[in-house]
């Protein structure tokens, strides 16, 4: 694959990712996270499974051995990301969620670190500590010395609860390198999907939607579930997960070029806050070991279409 094409493959997944946020903000008005996280992973099967069949013409009954782990990831990354997602996007901005996502990469070293017992150099360290002070930025709108005298923005909050439940999914997924990672989404959400299904039934959901959340429902089934996914794949083949690690910031820039079309406000605190948040990612993840895991956070976010 030429590396243009590969950049174009990138590039598209990130700006499908941010329309997640973008969307989502939007069909939470006519739909709870429950319904959403429900309807998107139910038109996403009908096609992530003739997908990997094609794709990666897989042994469909030793991925369903695997279906303990599986389900496990489901709860975390399939429904318990996309769940706390929805639900922060009730209460916060989509460029503001974008941001504190921004953080996941360093919180997946740290926890590597604690749990898996990386390594983490003094330049890692620092970049950790960079990313922190960027969110913070973001969470007390520039008023750093309020942190401990303000009520928190819940949407934020839920952000953080989210990404510290997708560091775990990651953390847990780098064991699945034996099963396909089309077929490990399908299988994933076909999981997670039975499992939500009686909470979906005790909804209330009405079909009579307006066209915006038909849209955008069909949006984020389609695009950051399946297209994304499949790019990201596809890519990451030909250039592997280190060097494409640091694409994922672009979730946040274009999170932010997104929110200024539709006419929301981007704050000056937001903008030093994101830059900080990607300085520190960057440093994060400088240098073998610690670039490869913000790898792995990148290669799993595929498996639950963020």
């Amino acid at each position: 694959m030429k590396n243009y094409k590969v950049m174009s493959f990138l590039t598209l997944a990130n700006l499908f990712w941010a329309g997640n946020y973008i969307f989502g903000k939007y069909v939470v008005a006519e739909m709870t996270p429950v319904q959403m996280t429900f309807i998107r992973w139910l038109i996403a099967v009908l096609l992530l499974f003739p997908l990997s069949g094609y794709l990666e013409k897989p042994n469909w009954k030793n991925v369903w051995k695997e279906w303990k782990i599986l389900l496990t990831l489901s709860v975390l990354g399939i429904l318990g990301y996309n769940i706390l997602l929805y639900e922060a996007l009730r209460f916060t901005t989509p460029l503001n969620a974008a941001l504190v996502n921004s953080i996941n990469p360093a919180l997946i070293a740290l926890l590597a670190i604690w749990l898996l017992k990386e390594k983490l150099s003094p330049l890692n360290g620092f970049g950790m500590f960079v990313s922190l002070i960027g969110v913070l930025l973001v969470l007390t709108r520039g008023h750093l010395l309020h942190i401990f005298q303000i009520h928190y923005n819940t949407g934020d909050l839920l952000m953080l609860a989210a990404i510290t439940v997708w560091s775990f999914y990651t953390l847990i997924g780098r064991k699945m390198k034996r099963v396909p990672p089309i077929a490990a989404t399908a299988v994933s959400a076909t999981l997670g999907l039975i499992v939500l299904f009686p909470f979906f039934l005790l909804s209330g959901f009405s079909f009579q939607l307006n066209p915006s959340a038909v849209i955008g429902i069909f949006y984020i089934a389609l695009f950051p579930s399946v297209c994304s996914f499949v790019f990201w794949n596809s890519a990451i083949r030909e250039i592997g997960a280190s060097r494409a690690g640091i694409f994922l910031n672009l979730l946040t820039v274009f999170t932010a070029l997104l929110s200024l079309l539709l006419g929301e406000a981007v704050t000056t605190p937001q903008i030093i806050g994101g830059l900080l948040v990607i300085a520190g990612v960057y440093l994060t993840n400088w240098k073998g070991g610690r670039r490869s895991i913000a790898g792995e956070s990148l290669r799993s976010k595929n498996a639950s279409g963020k």
